[in-house]
């Protein structure tokens, strides 16, 4: 394969991964085993492992670190900074670096499976109904931010990940059936594993305290309670305390409103069932 060739192929990678193979192929052009970057970075030769796979994304101190001792001249801290600002919207920037340093995550759903629980072709589907004129290669970019996020769950310990999804979620046939199987039955595996607790507020509830909008409340360590609420093209972090309490109430309300996880599951197992007979 000529370099060309090359280069284009790793144009359509998932940015981690792009990251991850211009990463190696400048260590393996320097000499430098895994172990040996460790050491110029103050990092474990695992470390580097994980970065180069696209597991893990070093912080802009050990990109600049990785630049120094690869004489690469500030390249990784750039491509880490352009892979940071284009994979989430602005307005969601700030709240995606607090999402992944949360032991404790509940969100409420008012129309679409929350972004972190979205598959590949779910999260495809609602970008390509985004735009007009959908670019390729754009909407893949999007696509690989917003899936990457499920990294996350890759940890069986935290974050804690409580979901509620208003039944119009299940109902509201993004994609097509076979989209809609697909999500439905990907959020049953993860109650299945134990990874998540997830439960529906049913229609015929009727008025319940979040109805209005989609909220994310994220509990942390060492840090004060934030919360995260989203419209179209808008979203803003809270970390005003009086505004979060607000918010924990309403969503307390609404869980007490949903289904029992058990009822919650049959349902969306329901559901998905009738999508895979339209298909």
């Amino acid at each position: 394969m000529t370099q060309e060739k090359q280069r284009e192929a790793r144009a359509y990678l998932p940015p981690r991964k792009h990251f991850g193979q211009e990463l190696r192929i400048a260590r393996e052009a320097a000499g430098l085993t895994q172990q040996q970057l460790g050491e110029g970075v103050v990092c474990h030769g695992t470390l580097i492992a994980h970065f180069e796979a696209g597991r893990r994304m070093p912080t802009p101190e050990d990109a600049q670190r990785i630049d120094k001792v690869l004489g690469t001249g500030g390249r990784f801290h750039r491509m880490l900074r352009t892979l940071e600002e284009a994979k989430y919207a602005e307005h969601f920037r700030e709240a995606a670096e607090a999402e992944r340093l949360a032991t404790a995550i509940h969100e409420y759903a008012v129309s679409l499976v929350p972004g972190m629980l979205q598959t590949v072709n779910y999260a495809r589907a609602v970008f390509r109904s985004a735009h007009a004129n959908p670019n390729r290669k754009k909407i893949d970019e999007l696509v690989a931010g917003r899936t990457a996020r499920r990294e996350i769950l890759e940890n069986p310990d935290t974050p804690l990940m409580w979901v509620i999804l208003s039944e119009a979620v299940l109902r509201t046939a993004v994609g097509g059936p076979a989209v809609m199987a697909e999500q439905l039955r990907d959020l049953a595996r993860l109650m299945h594993d134990d990874r998540i607790f997830l439960q529906v507020v049913p229609h015929s509830v009727g008025a319940h305290a979040t109805m209005s909008g989609m909220v994310s409340l994220m509990s942390f360590e060492d840090a004060p309670d934030m919360a995260y609420v989203e419209g179209i093209y808008s979203g803003v972090l809270l970390d005003d305390p009086y505004l979060v309490r607000r918010l924990q109430g309403a969503y307390d309300l609404t869980r007490a409103a949903a289904l029992p996880p058990a009822a919650s599951l049959a349902l969306l197992e329901s559901v998905a069932e009738d999508y895979e007979d339209d298909c």
